[in-house]
């Protein structure tokens, strides 16, 4: 089979490897297709993930397909079920996971390969975070599945209140995805871009402001001057992972609000904050990191209703050995492109 290997920084290669077969309590899924993400474009650029993955090691973590091959003692799903499989698992037997915090596992379980003709989901993902996709659902939409699943656990750690005013810092994907999430459960979004095509895709969105940073002289005044009465937003959301944004969102927020860090940026970077105004305003802040079982349940039930923009959020299509020039075009990406996510389909885009 055809497989995107990842060697080290911007170093993905086409390999030919052998279809893994399924030991016990597994499954071997034929990709239908798998999506880009921002996540796999860190780590293709940085070369690594400390938790996910060590190169040299086949590439990808959003994915469904057809399960081609049942392991033994499997009962949930046999060969021709289709199915979208998640990218990790949790042990659900340690300190965390009894705390109900699955996604900090001591033994998180991921797997990677997505960018593949066959992938070999784990028994232990296969038990808790393998889900049946119905018919008439396609298999990128079903892929969308694991990106959705931790933005609605980052909404509902920072829990709003319905009505409330939130910013959203960033329009990627998961900034994107933020804002249509927060817009359905009832709040007022403001976003906050950078580029002129960002501005439309957020209000499909589900925006109803838009500032564009490089159009103002002070980004948080201009974002503080559009929520009620100027105080602040009730809670932001920071989807860029830089020091700048980072500080951005503490001073968008109102008193009492909350801010939820949920672009990680690199290790060892460091952010300077107002401790008055942190402390005497009362301010909530946090970051959420991944997602559990549950998010990954709720994320699905958005998706097949058809209540989440799937066609919008798939904004172009691939075969799998147009994979690595894919990633290096990412790397390039200088702006005046609305593309969100490609999907990526191992025997060629259905027509």
């Amino acid at each position: 089979m055809t497989a995107a290997v990842l060697y080290g920084s911007e170093d993905l290669r086409l390999e030919e490897l052998e279809i893994p077969q399924a030991s016990a309590g597994e499954l071997i899924v034929r990709v239908g297709a798998a999506l880009t993400c921002g996540t796999d474009l860190k780590v293709y650029r940085r070369g690594y993930h400390a938790m996910m993955l060590k190169p040299p090691i086949p590439f990808g973590h959003e994915l469904a397909g057809i399960v081609t091959q049942v392991g033994e003692g499997v009962t949930k799903f046999r060969e021709g079920d289709r199915i979208v499989a998640l990218n990790s698992a949790p042990c659900d037997a340690c300190y965390f996971c009894l705390r109900g915090q699955q996604n900090l596992c001591e033994d998180l379980l991921f797997n990677n390969g997505a960018y593949a003709d066959y992938i070999r989901i784990p028994a232990r993902i296969v038990e808790k975070n393998t889900i049946a996709v119905p018919d008439g659902v396609p298999f990128e939409y079903a892929a969308l599945t694991e990106p959705l699943a931790c933005v609605v656990r980052g909404l509902e750690e920072t829990a709003p209140r319905l009505g409330d005013t939130m910013v959203v810092i960033g329009a990627g994907p998961i900034g994107l995805m933020f804002m249509h999430v927060a817009a359905l459960a009832g709040q007022n979004v403001i976003a906050v871009v950078k580029r002129d095509d960002q501005i439309a895709t957020a209000k499909l969105f589900g925006a109803r402001q838009v500032v564009q940073t490089t159009a103002v002289e002070d980004v948080v005044k201009a974002t503080r001057a559009l929520t009620p009465n100027g105080r602040g937003a009730d809670s932001v959301i920071e989807a860029v992972a830089t020091p700048a944004t980072w500080e951005w969102a503490v001073d968008m927020v109102r008193k009492g609000g909350t801010v939820n860090f949920f672009g990680g940026p690199p290790a060892g970077t460091k952010v300077q904050l107002d401790t008055n105004r942190l402390h005497y305003g009362d301010i909530t802040l946090k970051a959420s990191f991944h997602h559990t079982p549950a998010t990954c349940r709720t994320a699905f039930e958005l998706i097949t209703s058809g209540r989440f923009k799937c066609a919008e959020t798939i904004t172009s299509r691939a075969t799998l050995d147009q994979v690595p020039e894919i990633f290096a075009r990412m790397m390039m990406r200088t702006g005046g492109s609305r593309e969100i996510k490609t999907a990526v389909f191992p025997k060629g885009a259905p027509r």
